[in-house]
């Protein structure tokens, strides 16, 4: 029996799942388990989606958004938990999941074997991917809803089919997807262009701050710059690209000071430098192409750590 076999017949057997995703939740996190709670409805379970942050704004007009509960905590009875994007229980930051039967669904090469069954496939562009194809080997029918949900989650984790994680396969994931009732047009509307004021304010407060050394470039923003620009932590998403996207980069970075002062650190790649060990060995993980980990500040010291750590590799 193959993972996903294993997945499945676990699902089978069971009536109620939570299902949570990390912290801080990306596309992928919000689309693959807004996917899957349809999926799991349309198979006659109960499924309720657990999540610690509040969901983006552009993601919000998401089918099924409005059923997301944001708690710390689960406190309910049920059969199992199912966690996507998630490499251990605390990535959640949602206490009591811990006594649960535990599936881990994830695409991440850096990704664990915490739970009962893990599904851990790096092959796949995104965690919707994995969703989808379980949808298919259940026999359910992927409505225009869920659909909607996974067309989200493979765009945006694909840096809109840009990363080296895009193929053939992916395309013609996206093809299955609109033929399923899935609007490219609706959703790129709703994910690029319905930006709030404090996301574009930030975004400049952020470009102010551009540094370069060699192949690398560098953004940082720190508690003040966020707040004077009106912005929401998650108004940061996608700053790191800017810093990528520089003729001669090879390697861009994005330090954001957090609330409790730790700094979070974004790092991206063309594709010549695999920054996801570059994270790993810093606490963090993710994709060659694309990473994160977090750090004690303050700003400038977080900077220069990492900067000597790309130095020491000849980066």
């Amino acid at each position: 029996m193959n993972e996903l076999q294993e997945v499945l017949e676990q699902i089978k057997e069971r009536s109620r799942f939570v299902l949570c995703t990390h912290t801080r939740p990306d596309g992928d996190a919000i689309g693959s388990v807004l996917a899957l709670s349809g999926i799991l409805r349309t198979m006659g379970k109960s499924a309720e989606v657990v999540i610690s942050d509040s969901v983006p704004l552009i993601y919000r007009p998401l089918p099924f958004a409005e059923t997301i509960v944001q708690a710390s905590s689960v406190n309910g009875h049920y059969d199992a938990a199912i966690l996507l994007e998630c490499d251990s229980v605390q990535r959640t930051r949602i206490q009591g999941l811990e006594k649960h039967f535990l599936i881990n669904i994830d695409h991440h090469a850096s990704s664990r074997n915490f739970a009962q069954v893990n599904w851990i496939d790096p092959g796949a562009c995104a965690t919707a991917e994995m969703v989808f194809r379980l949808g298919a080997a259940a026999g359910v029918k992927i409505t225009p809803a869920i659909a909607t949900c996974l067309y989200t989650a493979v765009l945006t984790d694909t840096g809109s089919f840009c990363y080296a994680s895009t193929t053939a396969a992916t395309f013609e994931l996206a093809r299955q997807l609109v033929d399923l009732g899935a609007d490219p047009g609706n959703i790129a509307q709703n994910i690029y262009f319905s930006n709030p004021i404090g996301k574009v304010r930030v975004m400049g407060a952020a470009l102010s701050t551009l540094r370069c050394e060699g192949p690398v470039s560098w953004i940082t923003l720190d508690r003040e710059q966020i707040k004077s620009c009106g912005a929401l932590d998650e108004d940061c998403e996608g700053v790191v690209n800017y810093a990528l996207g520089i003729a001669g980069i090879e390697v861009g970075l994005f330090f954001r000071e957090t609330s409790d002062l730790r700094i979070r650190v974004s790092i991206r790649s063309k594709g010549a430098v695999d920054v996801a060990s570059i994270a790993a060995e810093l606490g963090g993980g993710g994709h060659e192409c694309a990473s994160g980990f977090s750090m004690e500040g303050p700003m400038q010291s977080a900077v220069d750590v990492v900067l000597a750590r790309l130095r020491k590799k000849h980066i």
